[in-house]
C-alpha cells in the first residue's frame, strides 16, 4: 500500500490529540513531521504536548517548534475550552524526546525539499507556520500535494460571531494561505460541530485500549461540547477528508479572509454561488455523515495503540 505523506501543522488541544494520534497509527499515513504553534495554548503548552504524545505512543516521529504568536496580532489562546496545560485529565510522563534544532519553518523546508514526493499538509490550528513557509521559501509550495485543514466556517463563528478560532487566531496568516494556490480543503466549524461523540460512544472508548482511556481522559477536561449534547471531534475532521472523504459532502468555492478591523475579523467568507470569482480557490466541506464518522472514530481507535 501506498502511503500518504503527511505533516501535521497543531497546536495540542485535546482534539488535535485524537487526530495527532491516530494520524500515527492509520496504514495509509505516513506522518513525517509534527510541527507546533501557539493556538489553544502557549507554544511551550503546544510542543510540550506534542512531545507527549510521541513519548506516550513510543513513535519515532520528530517534532519541531513553531511561531510563538501570530503574524500581526496579540496572542488569545483557548484555554478555556482546553485547560491550563491543554491537554488536562491523564498523566503524561514527562517526555524525554525533545524537539528539532530548528525551527518549524526550517523543518517544515527541509521536509518538503527530501521529499521524493509531494506531501500533504495538516493544519489543524493557526495557519502561521505555513504561511510564514510560503512567504519565505515559495518554491516549497510546488513540493506540496495539497493543504486539508480545520479551520474557517460557512455559517457563524465560536471565537466571535463571524469568526472561528484558528482563523481569528491569525487571519493575515490564513489569507496568505488561502491565496496561495495550493490545492486546498477546508474543513469548517459549522461541519466539524456536527462530527460529535455522545456519552455511548465515550463510556465505549473509554474500555477499548490504552488510547481510549487517555482520550477519555481528556474528554472529560473537554469543555468542546458535552457528554449530553456530544463532544465535538473538530480536528478529527481534517484528517477523516484525507483518509476517508467520502463521509463528507464537498463543494469548490471561493474563500476570502476577512483581514480588517472590527467584527468581521478572522471570517471565512465563500462565494459559494461563485457570483463574484470566476475561478475557486478551495475546496469546501457542506456536511459530515455523523453516524458513520462514529463508526470510522471507533474502528481507527481500535488501530491506535
Amino acid at each position: 500500500m501506498r502511503r500518504i505523506p503527511l505533516i501535521i501543522d497543531t497546536d495540542p488541544g485535546i482534539d488535535d490529540a485524537v487526530a495527532i494520534s491516530f494520524a500515527m497509527f492509520h496504514p495509509e499515513i505516513d506522518l513525517r513531521l509534527i510541527t507546533t504553534v501557539a493556538g489553544n495554548v502557549s507554544i511551550d503548552k503546544t510542543t510540550d504536548n506534542a512531545l507527549k504524545l510521541v513519548e506516550f505512543f513510543d513513535v519515532d516521529i520528530p517534532v519541531a517548534r513553531g511561531c510563538s504568536e501570530p503574524l500581526l496580532k496579540p496572542l488569545e489562546d483557548s484555554s478555556e475550552i482546553h485547560g491550563e496545560s491543554g491537554m488536562g485529565g491523564f498523566h503524561f510522563e514527562k517526555p524525554s524526546r525533545t524537539v528539532l534544532p530548528v525551527h518549524a519553518v526550517e523543518a517544515l523546508r527541509e521536509e518538503l525539499v527530501k521529499s521524493e514526493e509531494p506531501v500533504t499538509l495538516m493544519p489543524i490550528a493557526a495557519l502561521t507556520n505555513i504561511a510564514l513557509l510560503f512567504k519565505l521559501y515559495p518554491e516549497t509550495k510546488e513540493k506540496v500535494k495539497e493543504i486539508v485543514l480545520m479551520g474557517g466556517s460557512l455559517s457563524r463563528g465560536n471565537t466571535t460571531t463571524a469568526a472561528e478560532f484558528n482563523i481569528f487566531t491569525d487571519p493575515e496568516a490564513a489569507a496568505i494561505i488561502f491565496e496561495s494556490g495550493v490545492k486546498l480543503t477546508m474543513i469548517g466549524l459549522d461541519v466539524t460541530s456536527r462530527a460529535v461523540l455522545m456519552q455511548k460512544e465515550v463510556k465505549q472508548i473509554e474500555t477499548m485500549n490504552r488510547a481510549g482511556e487517555m482520550f477519555a481522559a481528556l474528554f472529560s477536561h473537554y469543555r468542546g461540547g458535552s457528554m449530553k449534547t456530544g463532544l465535538k471531534m473538530h480536528d478529527v475532521c481534517a484528517l477523516a477528508a484525507i483518509v476517508q472523504p467520502e463521509l463528507f459532502d464537498f463543494a469548490d468555492t471561493h474563500v476570502e479572509i476577512e483581514t480588517g478591523k472590527g467584527p468581521a475579523n478572522g471570517a471565512t467568507v465563500a462565494d459559494l454561488k461563485m457570483k463574484y470569482h470566476t475561478e475557486t480557490n478551495a475546496t469546501v466541506a457542506l456536511d459530515v455523515h455523523v453516524e458513520k464518522f462514529r463508526e470510522w472514530f471507533l474502528e481507527m481507535l481500535e488501530q491506535t495503540k
